[in-house]
């Protein structure tokens, strides 16, 4: 290649020039003494274009160089593929009449030939990309690296000083110029991604891309700082006016901009969601194919009005650490002040840009949520965290945590008031929703920094089980109200009863109190905005204040000091029933809560997370599952405490009548106006005590576990009452018949008041009544039929029916 001399240069003619070239020289060529050669501004130019073109001659010797390379890479194919034709034409013409030659060009020489076609083919769509991926990524660096040689003099100062109408055009033009050559790359890439596995050559492209970007994206930012900074952006946020009582709004530089200046922002705004865009694009594609998951990025444009904003901020923050509740406050004030000006100016812009995804009001709250949250990270919360691992100052510290956590859920709520007419709260995408929920809470510190999410759970715990024991304090914690105290209802014997509130399972105000204290903490996390960690928190304290409670009902129910000696007032039947009440209550109301959708999905990160590995205790589909058992199996062992006391009582009531009722058949009886028997006189306090303890329950416990208490006293009565005749060794006469049917009756008619046939709950006492009142023949009849079987159960049967002979 020739040298280029200057003495040989044919200058072209005015009007052949590009409007670019016209443009350049006017910018640098002003008079006609910068035309001399002597001239300094000459020199210099001449000097700078003699770097650029040695640069492009060595640009160019490199390519010419790689292009020999690849075109002889290519050349060596096709000499074989050439051979491999020659070959060809050879075996057809030596080929026998049978075929032989011609199987062995199909079955070999064809597949070769295709081979070698193909790879011609690849070699060939390889140097056609490699040329336009450098074609264009050399069209990239001259737009970027150019505007960075000839425009950066100047870029660090003053908008309205340096960037003057024209510059702005050139470096606005060269900027669209690099984002359109970008997309024109990333088509490509995406194209080969498809279709070829070029691994080395999109590494090489990449990297040469990212570089230029990292070059281009600073760039872009500092314009748009210094348009903000001409616009008179941040404003001051000190305001002396009252208007109509309260505080005048802050100015809002937004709504102030008119003619070239909205049309300047406008521009720049556009180049900064385009090239946004373009970066998006490109680390979704990226991500993508790492498999690592693409992550939200706020926009860059509303960044870079909120950074400004921060820094003033910060100023009045660091005077506010012991007061935060004005640093909230401030927060709040300027988001929702300038509220009006992101909605009407920049909403259009990124509708413009054709951002769908984007919301300008959701970047805005987003990016001053991020600046509190930022700032309590950084100076409030670490301070706290040290001050309470000192002893001395956890009383001091745990007050001060509380309301700033207070303070943050007021906040966010307030917040999040801002967006009530959002599309992503009026109908949430659960994907974007939930990334867009981690923007919008300040809470998100706690999900950063596990170590004060723990703390935190730690001091919510300690203090709602302070308030449970200055409730357990006042003895009307565990007094269940008369006026709830009603009548047992005959007519769902057969069903169960629904139980909702706290009146109808007959619960102490001991359990609402908890249940409230429960509420208080789940409500001071709801905005936690990663499920997980919302879900470890609930466990850390929810979870294990109603296991400590568990241990109070426990407790409750041995003061009780249940034992058949011990019932005669009721009031031990009552303490348990309390608890039993209490435990039912809170039963169904955290499987009301689990069945609530923000549980589910606590529970359904848990199990992807596999936070507690194959543990058996947290296998359960329910996320108060274990917490739902414990209660289910106190409610289930103190009902059946009390269902044996009673047994055991009526036992050791029954144990003469058991012992000596032949004595009492020998002696006169008593009889009924009707003529019949009455009933035994030694059976008479065992019912009594029973039919006084049945009326105490019914009054205090629930309706349903008193369904199940008087059905297992009543089996438990049967079996008694059967195995105390089948073990004795009297044999029944018509008296003894009459007298135990009388007695019968009269155990009917203690649970008469809780169904309407007490007898269809007695189903031995119930056979063997039959048994005595069948005929001397009916009795052969059934020797007859059961003579055959052995069982025990015919043993008995056949006993009691020798007894009726």
């Amino acid at each position: 290649m020739e040298a280029w001399d200057p003495q040989n240069l044919v200058l072209p003619e005015v009007g052949k020039l590009r409007r670019s070239q016209s443009e350049y020289l006017d910018h640098h060529f002003n008079t006609q003494l910068d035309v001399s050669s002597s001239s300094t501004p000459g020199s210099c130019l001449l000097s700078e274009w003699t770097d650029h073109c040695s640069d492009y001659d060595h640009r160019l010797r490199h390519l010419r160089t790689t292009l020999m390379e690849l075109t002889l890479s290519w050349i060596s194919p096709s000499f074989r593929a050439k051979a491999s034709l020659a070959n060809l034409k050879l075996t057809l013409s030596a080929s026998s009449p049978h075929g032989t030659a011609l199987q062995r060009l199909l079955a070999e020489e064809l597949p070769r030939l295709a081979l070698q076609l193909d790879r011609i083919h690849s070699i060939r769509q390889y140097v056609e990309t490699t040329l336009r991926l450098e074609a264009l990524v050399g069209d990239l660096e001259d737009a970027v690296f150019y505007s960075e040689n000839h425009c950066t003099g100047n870029m660090f100062t003053k908008f309205s000083t340096s960037l003057t109408s024209r510059v702005l055009v050139v470096r606005e033009e060269r900027l669209l110029q690099a984002i359109k050559a970008m997309n024109d790359i990333e088509e490509i890439i995406v194209n080969v991604e498809k279709s070829h596995r070029w691994h080395h050559l999109l590494v090489s492209v990449d990297h040469r891309v990212d570089k230029t970007l990292a070059v281009l994206r600073p760039e872009a930012l500092v314009q748009h700082r210094a348009l903000l900074a001409s616009l008179g952006w941040p404003p001051k946020l000190l305001t002396s006016k009252v208007e109509n009582g309260g505080v005048s709004k802050f100015p809002n530089t937004l709504l102030l901009m008119h003619g070239d200046e909205k049309k300047s922002y406008a521009q720049s705004f556009h180049l900064l969601c385009a090239l946004q865009q373009l970066h998006a694009r490109r680390e979704a594609r990226k991500f993508k194919t790492s498999g690592q998951q693409e992550c939200e990025m706020q926009l860059w444009a509303i960044d870079e009005l909120v950074s400004p904003l921060a820094e003033r901020m910060e100023y009045h923050f660091l005077k506010w650490t012991e007061q935060p509740e004005f640093i909230f406050a401030l927060v709040y004030r300027v988001t929702r002040d300038f509220m009006e000006g992101v909605s009407d100016i920049l909403q259009p812009l990124i509708d413009a840009a054709r951002l769908t995804s984007y919301s300008a009001n959701e970047a805005w709250v987003s990016a001053m949520v991020h600046i509190l949250s930022g700032f309590l990270t950084k100076n409030v919360f670490p301070t706290l965290a040290e001050r309470y691992k000192e002893k001395d100052m956890k009383l001091e510290v745990i007050p001060l945590w509380f309301n700033l956590v207070d303070l943050i859920v007021g906040f966010d709520k307030q917040m999040q008031s801002l967006l009530r007419y959002e599309t992503c709260f009026l109908f949430p995408d659960t994907h974007r929703y939930s990334k867009l929920s981690r923007g919008m809470s300040v809470l998100v510190v706690f999900c950063d920094r596990p170590d004060w999410l723990k703390i935190w759970a730690k001091m919510e715990l300690k203090d709602g089980w302070k308030k449970l024991k200055a409730v357990l304090k006042d003895a009307r914690a565990w007094q269940i109200d008369d006026k709830h105290r009603v009548d047992f209802d005959v007519s769902s014997v057969c069903g169960t009863f629904l139980l909702s509130s706290r009146e109808a399972h007959k619960a102490p105000p001991i359990a609402e109190s908890a249940l409230k204290i429960a509420q208080e903490m789940m409500d001071r996390c709801e905005t936690l905005p990663v499920i997980l960690a919302r879900a470890k928190f609930v466990r850390s304290t929810v979870a294990s204040f109603f296991w400590y409670f568990s241990n109070v009902l426990l407790l409750h129910c041995k003061n009780a000091e249940l034992s058949p000696e011990n019932i005669d007032d009721g009031v031990a039947l009552v303490r348990a029933c309390e608890s039993i009440n209490a435990a039912r209550y809170i039963e169904s109301k955290l499987q009301e809560w689990s069945d609530d959708v923000s549980f589910l999905e606590m529970k359904i990160a848990e199990n992807n997370s596999n936070i507690h590995g194959k543990d058996k205790c947290f296998t359960s589909d329910c996320f108060f599952g274990e917490e739902i058992k414990c209660l289910a199996e106190l409610e289930t062992n103190w009902l059946m405490e009390v269902v044996a006391v009673l047994l055991r009582q009526f036992e050791n009531l029954t144990l003469e009548y058991n012992h000596h009722l032949d004595d009492y058949i020998d002696e006169d009886q008593n009889t009924t106006p009707n003529g019949d028997p009455a009933m035994s006189g030694s059976l008479i306090e065992a019912l009594h005590a029973l039919k006084n303890h049945l009326n105490v329950l019914m009054k205090n416990l629930n309706r349903n576990d008193f369904l199940d208490l008087w059905r297992s006293v009543a089996e438990g009565l049967d079996h008694f009452m059967c195995g105390s005749i089948l073990a004795s060794d009297v044999r029944f006469s018509r008296k003894r018949s009459s007298l135990f049917a009388a007695d019968m009756q009269a155990l009917f008619l203690v649970f008469q008041p809780f169904c309407a046939r007490p007898q269809a709950f007695f189903p031995c006492i119930r056979d063997i009544l039959k048994l005595l009142k069948m005929s001397g023949e009916e009795v052969k009849q059934l020797l007859v039929g059961l003579s055959s079987q052995k069982s025990e159960k015919s043993a008995c049967i056949l006993q009691a029916v020798g007894w009726a002979a």
